[in-house]
Parts: C-alpha cells; sequence; structure tokens
C-alpha cells in the first residue's frame, strides 16, 4: 500500500512575521560601577539572572596563563566561601530553585541561574559571597584542576577543537582571541594562590553588567541587588579586549592529522560588528550561503554531492571583533572538490544576485529566529547581557529587526563581495596531508604542518 502524499494546497502560507517588541527596560548604576538591568515579565514566575563580568586578557603574552587559570576558576569559584563549602552553596541555590553556572570566553565571565521570584535576595547573597569571599580551598582546586586537565585533553584531541585552534591562530596572531583553548600543561600548573589572585585582581564590578528578567518589581529588585552587593567594591575597572589586528589570509593551512578518514574545513574573516549599517545585509548573505538548511551550500555539498552532512556558515560577535566562519567536515576523498564547491558558491554569492525568493525565506528564517531567541525569560536575558555588554541597549533588537526587514537584493549583493569573498577569507583544513595535501594544491599553495603537542 503506497503512502498518502501530503497535499500542499492544504498547508496556509506563512503570515507575516511579528515585530519583536523593545522590552520594558529599567537601568541603573550602583555605587560600586556595578550596571544593573532589570526586565520586569510577568506571566512564567521565575526570574533569570546574568551577571557579565569582561575579563579578557589584559596582555598578548599573558593570554595562554590568563586562559589556563580562568579555565579553571569557573569550576573552582564554586568549591566554597568564608561561610558554606560547596555543598552548602549548592543547597542555598536549590532551595530556591537555582542552579548557579559560571562560564567564560575571550571576553567575559558569565554567572547564570535561574531561581523563583521571592528567591532573589537569598540567591543575591549567594552570589554575593561568592564575588567577595570565595575561598579556593587547596583539596577541591586539586580536583577541579585535574577535571579540568583530563576535559582538555581530550578536547584538543578533536578536530574540529584543532581546526578551530588552528583557524584562530592564523586570523588572530598574537592577540589573546587566539588562545581558543589552554594547554593541558599550563592549566596543570594553576594554584589556588594564583586564582585568588586572579579572582581579586579581574572580579571587580566597575564594568560589569548584572541583567535581571522575569517576575521583578524594578524598584524592589534594585534594592535587593544594592543590599547584596554592597560590599563587592574595588578599586580599577573590568579588562575587555584590545582591538584585533589586521591579519592577511596568507596560504592555505594543512594541519596533518595521520588516518584521519574526514578532513575539517574551516573559513574565517571579518565581518561587521553589531552597530554596522551592513550587518542586516551580511547576515542575511551568510544564511542564504550556508545558514540553514535550504541554503546553497546545503544544497550543493550536502544534496547534490553528497560531501558533508551538515556544512554552514554564520556570522559570530566578539567584543574587539565580528567574524564570519565557514564549517564542513567532508571525506577525506573530497577535500579537494568540497573546499572548491565551498568556494564556487561564496564567489557566486559576491557576483551574482540572490534571488527574492532566497531572500525572503532567509528573512523569515532570521526573523523568527530572532524572535525566538528572545521569547523565553532565559533567551531574553541572555541576549540583553551580550548586548549591554557590547554598550547597546534594548533598542537595538526593534532596530536590527527593522533594517532586517528592509534589507533588498542589491545590498546584499554589495555585502557578498565586500565580507563573503573567498580572497579574503583564512582557510585551514585539518585531515591526512598524504590524502588531502595533492588535491588541495591544485587550487593554491598549501602549508602543511603538525598539530600542537597536546593535540596529537
Amino acid at each position: 500500500m503506497s503512502a498518502p502524499v501530503l497535499d500542499l494546497s492544504l498547508v496556509p502560507p506563512l503570515g507575516e512575521p511579528r515585530p519583536t517588541p523593545v522590552p520594558e527596560v529599567h537601568e541603573t548604576t550602583l555605587p560600586n560601577g556595578l550596571r544593573l538591568v532589570v526586565v520586569p515579565r510577568p506571566g512564567v514566575p521565575l526570574v533569570e539572572l546574568r551577571l557579565r563580568v569582561p575579563f579578557a586578557a589584559s596582555a598578548p603574552r599573558q593570554a595562554a596563563t590568563h586562559a589556563a587559570r580562568t579555565s579553571v576558576l569557573t569550576g573552582a569559584v564554586l568549591l566554597g566561601t568564608a561561610r558554606h563549602d560547596q555543598l552548602e552553596i549548592a543547597q542555598l541555590l536549590q532551595a530556591h530553585g537555582g542552579e548557579l553556572s559560571v562560564s567564560a570566553d575571550a571576553d567575559r565571565m558569565l554567572f547564570s541561574t535561574t531561581m523563583l521570584p521571592d528567591g532573589l535576595a537569598p540567591v543575591l547573597g549567594v552570589l554575593a559571597e561568592l564575588l567577595t569571599a570565595a575561598t579556593y580551598p587547596s583539596r577541591p582546586v586539586d580536583a577541579e584542576r585535574a577535571r579540568v586537565v583530563e576535559r582538555i585533553r581530550i578536547a584538543r584531541s578533536q578536530p574540529g577543537v584543532i581546526a578551530r585552534s588552528a583557524l584562530a591562530a592564523r586570523r588572530y596572531g598574537d592577540h589573546p582571541y587566539a588562545q581558543q583553548l589552554p594547554s593541558a600543561d599550563l592549566v596543570a600548573s594553576v594554584t589556588p594562590a594564583a586564582l585568588r589572585r586572579l579572582h581579586r585582581d579581574r572580579v571587580l564590578p566597575a564594568g560589569s553588567t548584572l541583567v535581571l528578567v522575569g517576575e521583578v518589581d524594578p524598584a524592589a529588585a534594585a534594592d535587593a541587588v544594592g543590599t547584596a552587593l554592597a560590599g563587592w567594591v574595588a578599586e580599577g575597572r573590568a579588562v575587555a579586549a584590545g582591538p584585533v589586528p589586521e591579519v592577511g589570509p596568507g596560504p592555505l593551512q594543512l594541519v596533518h592529522r595521520p588516518g584521519a578518514v574526514q578532513s575539517n574545513v574551516r573559513l574565517g574573516g571579518p565581518a561587521p560588528g553589531r552597530t554596522d549599517p551592513q550587518l542586516p545585509a551580511v547576515r542575511l548573505a551568510s544564511m542564504v550561503f550556508g545558514g540553514y538548511f535550504s541554503s546553497r551550500l546545503v544544497e550543493n555539498i550536502r544534496e547534490r554531492r553528497g560531501y558533508t552532512y551538515s556544512p554552514r556558515s554564520g556570522v559570530e560577535h566578539l567584543m574587539a571583533g565580528s567574524s564570519f566562519t565557514v564549517d564542513a567536515d567532508v571525506a577525506t576523498a573530497v577535500t579537494g572538490p568540497a573546499l572548491l564547491e565551498t568556494w564556487y558558491e561564496l564567489g557566486r554569492m559576491a557576483l551574482t544576485p540572490v534571488s527574492e525568493a532566497e531572500l525572503e525565506s532567509a528573512r523569515r528564517y532570521l526573523l523568527g529566529t530572532l524572535a525566538l531567541g528572545t521569547a523565553t525569560h532565559a533567551g531574553l536575558a541572555s541576549t540583553l547581557s551580550a548586548l549591554f555588554g557590547a554598550g547597546l541597549s534594548a533598542e537595538w533588537l526593534a532596530d536590527h529587526q527593522r533594517a532586517l526587514a528592509t534589507v533588498g537584493i542589491d545590498e546584499v549583493t554589495e555585502a557578498s563581495r565586500r565580507w563573503l569573498s573567498p580572497a579574503g577569507l583564512t582557510a585551514v583544513v585539518v585531515g591526512d596531508a598524504g590524502e588531502a595535501a595533492d588535491q588541495l594544491r591544485a587550487l593554491g599553495p598549501v602549508e602543511v604542518s603538525a598539530p600542537a603537542v597536546d593535540e596529537q
């Protein structure tokens, strides 16, 4: 018996995307320099908290050590305070529906939790303890350090991590952004004393931003934060990353990984920042090229040729610079052809206009994901934390949506020519050089290198 055929005429057409409303934002700066952003959002009895502390390496020569210490600090800060041990901290948070997570990247350290509305004051009290009285006890730190060392050694053996690290090193030179993942040996040398010093010197209120989203009264929330964090005082201001150097693309780098059955292709180049008028056009161009399942790159090297499962492209934002990136993991035997087709699609974006149907499909997808990303308390809190941390406001959301809605074909072509051109992108491939090098040399100059010692 044959399967029933779906009558597509019964599927209703998509409606027009709904405008993303600008949230009600109450903003203040506390006496200690902390910026507080409160967004009342009734309906779901939860509150989302995001504390963003700028945490970039202060100088290129310190980037490796800073990254190693930060990788341990994000877990070790939760190991105890002068008043409570790790278990007691967890119990205090869980009593109010919270579970604090701490993460870090090249720009910031982020404290995140969800809580019940009546738990705001107690959870802020725990956060204040961690900010002002974390002790970094020796034995728990030793265990946390060992866990991080093992995790990093495993991660640095993964081809995707090797490729990302190689691309960052090529693109950023001696800038701290080149330090994607710290050395396991450097992590193993981190001491509790070094963590206490890093916390004292770098976990600073001035320059940091605390975002609260949910069922909160703005005035009461400001009072609770002011009371709880009044003791978090320090000289200085949290450190942001310095300017990114201009580094030319150079020849393709092939990182030799003997016996690899796949090649990990990574391309990257500069992209417009959040305030650049060309950003909406570049985001739409990236979407048409490789940003979702209906993109040109997916249709070409996945659907038509079967070279890869999930190629993708996107625009990523860091404080000191934004990037356009392309990722594709392909079978070793088709490394060269896959890269050739990727370059072809990039060149086609830059030289020939996209169709109206392609542009409208990408536009709807982007507007929809923008709305979905801020529909929940958690999504809105994380988005606002990134925006305010970058010196922007909540109005950026509506402004960006309006800009996406009005970008035309000519603007996408112009943006593609400037930002997506293959000539402006740095290319890195991780794979078996014995199998892939000759394929890639047919396309241009190739530099072959070995992975770092702890990546082998």
